[in-house]
């Protein structure tokens, strides 16, 4: 099945946004603070690896961050990777 067809989906009580896969759970790990969301962890199943899901959690994580008017610490290299090759995305990323 396509990735486009996936829902990424916001686990508050597991602190995680979280994709289902064929191959296992792909999840980005975040903590809060206030009204900042630090994205901590990306992982993907290495046998889905390369098929855009680490971005589609992201993303889903960016759009949270911007619905509930809060900003994102990219701690998670993969995020700082995500934003550098997304720069319109980094107007949720906190500054200080």
């Amino acid at each position: 099945m396509p990735q486009a067809t996936r829902q990424v989906e916001h686990n508050e009580k597991a602190k995680q946004f979280e994709l289902r896969l064929p191959g296992g759970l792909a999840l980005l790990r975040y903590s809060r603070e206030g009204n900042k969301l630090d994205l901590l962890h990306t992982s993907v199943p290495t046998e889905e690896e390369g098929a855009g899901h680490g971005s589609a959690l992201v993303k889903a994580a960016v759009e949270h961050a911007r619905r509930t008017n809060q900003r994102i610490v990219p701690t998670c290299p993969f995020v700082k990777a995500y934003l550098e090759k997304n720069p319109g995305d980094e107007d949720v990323v906190a500054r200080g």
